[in-house]
């Protein structure tokens, strides 16, 4: 079902395994001015999260965030035909049968009137051939300060399985806003990654929400920037 977080803003979640740990999997869904709704990183959907979505405004914007985020947005687009499925370069090539409506670009920093987002550049991560580019947008919504990531950094704390707590607590994510080890070892392109940072930090955003993990409500940018001062070396002073 569909959780409201703030003014216009709403989330749903769903179980989900990677690599055997219970990690879950969140939508984000935000109503713009003109009541039309971007659900970014789809879930599967359910005849309630139907109702929910038709009582708070129309599906126009159906977003796959990154190069794995895409599973239900087909589902999405059969359930919405007069929605536009926007993906991430790379995914009309690795989803041939995927009824993709429109490329989002990089040379714009805008998706709908109220919805900011950036590429993460440089970024990669271990996927089931490997370790794979992420292609990863990364969203803003101005009007409730929020930060919408989706594989970029994960926050997991004690409302997780006791395995799932054990290997973040080794691999990285526990309590903290950060890339996992595994992030940190597939992604050699770090100086892209410095720039996707800077960018992001520009925004004045107080909650993030993550696709896998504990939404952060207070202090998000501040433990934003300390989880990839962590990842990119302190050393650097990239952030300060």
């Amino acid at each position: 079902m569909l959780r409201e977080i703030d003014r216009d803003i709403w989330v749903a979640e769903q179980p989900f395994r990677y690599f055997g740990l219970s990690v879950g999997t969140r939508m984000t869904v935000i109503r713009l001015a003109n009541r039309e709704l971007a659900v970014i990183s789809p879930i599967q959907i359910s005849d309630e999260i139907v109702r929910q979505l038709d009582e708070i405004g129309t599906v126009k914007h159906i977003i796959a965030p990154n190069l794995y985020h895409y599973l239900f947005a087909g589902n999405f687009k059969t359930l919405y035909p007069n929605g536009t499925f926007w993906a991430v370069p790379g995914l009309e090539v690795k989803k041939p049968d995927l009824a993709i409506d429109k490329t989002i670009k990089s040379d714009t920093n805008s998706l709908c009137d109220g919805l900011e987002y950036v590429f993460f550049d440089g970024f990669r991560t271990l996927g089931l051939s490997g370790f794979d580019s992420l292609n990863e947008c990364v969203f803003f919504h101005a009007a409730s300060r929020t930060l919408i990531l989706t594989d970029t950094a994960f926050h997991f704390d004690e409302s997780f399985p006791a395995l799932t707590q054990f290997a973040t607590r080794v691999l990285g994510g526990y309590k903290s806003l950060s890339p996992s080890l595994l992030e940190r070892i597939a992604t050699t392109e770090k100086e892209k990654v410095r720039q996707s940072v800077k960018k992001i930090l520009g925004w004045d955003f107080e909650r993030v929400i993550m696709a896998h993990g504990s939404i952060i409500e207070q202090n998000g940018k501040e433990k934003f920037q300390q989880g990839y001062e962590q990842f990119l070396g302190r050393s650097m002073n990239v952030l300060r």
